[in-house]
């Protein structure tokens, strides 16, 4: 049901959404692969002796994943649609695994970019630029079918989740770099 629901979404079908469980249990297990790799993650950083920062990603991280189901069922229950919330967050839990996917083609549309001139490093700005647009659209379609709400509301919805799972993810390295003026966690 999950891989038919997340197809039918994938390709613009509202009716992908009746596909996932509307149940407390059908939200935890579509949480807890988003909340597995953070945690790893986390681990891995600790092993290596980079406690602080592992931490500090991992609360990031946590409170960018559920800062989304915030702000779900707040919309839903401030506009009547609370029996829908669960399903809602489901089916966006589970788009995430669109991701994989998605970097794939991404990959193949940039190197043909690159092999018609353009280069490399607005390949990847223009393929980012279009995955990103996707995701963006793909969590339209999932709150626009899943709560049932106007476009307007839908479009709301989308930048609410956008800027909080934003704030969340930068917030920690934005106030890292302007309270020590650098960033905490180094490339390379």
């Amino acid at each position: 049901m999950i891989m038919r629901g997340l197809w039918l979404l994938a390709r613009g079908r509202r009716a992908g959404v009746k596909e996932f469980e509307n149940s407390l249990d059908g939200f935890a297990a579509s949480l807890a692969p988003l909340i597995a790799f953070p945690l790893v993650g986390a681990a891995v950083a600790v092993m290596q002796g980079a406690w602080q920062e592992g931490v500090i990603d991992l609360l990031s991280r946590l409170c960018a994943i559920l800062a989304v189901p915030v702000i779900i069922h707040e919309f839903a229950r401030r506009t009547g649609r609370e029996a829908w919330w669960l399903r809602t967050i489901t089916a966006l839990d589970w788009s995430f695994w669109v991701v994989v996917p998605l970097l794939v083609v991404a990959s193949i549309g940039g190197a043909l970019l690159v092999t018609a001139g353009l280069p490399l490093h607005a390949s990847a700005a223009v393929m980012m630029g279009a995955c990103g647009g996707y995701l963006l659209w793909l969590h339209f379609i999932i709150v626009r079918a899943g709560l049932g709400v106007t476009n307007r509301q839908a479009v709301l919805v989308v930048a609410a989740m956008s800027a909080a799972i934003l704030f969340c993810s930068v917030g920690p390295l934005a106030l890292d770099y302007a309270w020590y003026g650098k960033a905490m966690f180094k490339a390379g």
